[in-house]
């Protein structure tokens, strides 16, 4: 159990780092972005949570040192020594968007150099960091966000985060196929097949959240069978992916415009999946586009 929490914040150059840093910071936690991997055991020894205004430490870290890797590996084994384990978010997004906000802010990529072009660079990175990415508990896609979004969405999510939680950590993920498919989803499930809202004039306006929309959604066949089934196939396999090892799992959850069908489902096994004692969040991508 760690003393105070402590977070890892990292993943792909230009994915968002610097604006979850900002966030962390407004958050209340003090927040370290830059430092060498082979200091993170010094610096969390220093920290003092007790005679310190912050809730906790944040570390801030990418590829700015050459041997960033192995230099985590033995700092993460000292502060697991310590009885520190750093929760770890990793941020990502798609290639081509990088390759724009690259385009747009005219900087360098770290691993950019006279032999090494952008989009390169970029694939050398995220082979790097696939040890990290692997043993992350939290992975955000930052494509389709916004600098706004990204704030918005960490500050919701974060608070429902449980940085002390063990075990399996679950992150349910609506979206609209007409948007596209999340690209860090561990299993994709289509419910297209659902009776649809959105050709109910009383309910076209709502949204899954909304009760009216729910009832609709699983309170009358097939939705109501499927729900039941959906759920006890979900409790009976999380425990079977925990056992092989597995820390974390994105589940994405689709239909046609990420409004109706997938919140309402989403929303209700996100709540039997919190009484199971999973760590669990939620993110509905493509509400606000309906």
């Amino acid at each position: 159990m760690p003393a105070f929490p402590a977070i890892l914040v990292t993943g792909l150059s230009g994915s968002g780092k610097s604006t979850a840093l900002r966030v962390f910071e407004d958050l209340g936690y003090f927040c370290v972005d830059g430092l060498p991997a082979g200091m993170l055991p010094k610096l969390a020894e220093m920290f003092q949570p007790k005679t310190s205004q912050h809730r906790g430490l944040v570390l801030g870290m990418d590829l700015r040192q050459s041997d960033f890797i192995q230099e985590w590996e033995e700092a993460n084994q000292q502060l697991l020594k310590m009885g520190i384990d750093l929760n770890i978010l990793f941020l990502e997004c798609r290639t081509d968007t990088l390759v724009t906000r690259y385009a747009t802010t005219r900087r360098l990529h770290p691993l950019e150099s006279t032999t090494l072009g952008l989009e390169q660079a970029l694939e050398k990175e995220k082979e790097v960091l696939a040890p990290i990415r692997d043993a992350a508990d939290l992975v955000l896609d930052t494509t389709d966000y916004s600098i706004h979004d990204l704030r918005r969405i960490l500050q919701e999510k974060w608070t429902e985060v449980e940085t002390d939680a063990k075990g399996m950590r679950v992150r349910v993920v609506t979206f609209g196929f007409k948007y596209g498919v999340p690209l860090e989803a561990d299993m994709v499930f289509d419910l297209r097949f659902l009776p649809n809202p959105y050709f109910e004039k009383e309910l076209r306006q709502l949204c899954g959240k909304d009760a009216a929309v729910a009832d609709y959604v699983l309170k009358t066949e097939p939705g109501k069978t499927f729900i039941k089934k959906y759920t006890n196939f979900m409790t009976y396999l999380l425990p079977l992916y925990a056992e092989e090892g597995r820390h974390r799992i994105t589940l994405a959850i689709g239909c046609t415009g990420g409004h109706h069908r997938s919140v309402a489902v989403a929303e209700h096994l996100y709540k039997q999946l919190r009484q199971e004692g999973y760590s669990t969040t939620i993110e509905h991508r493509h509400l606000e586009l309906g």
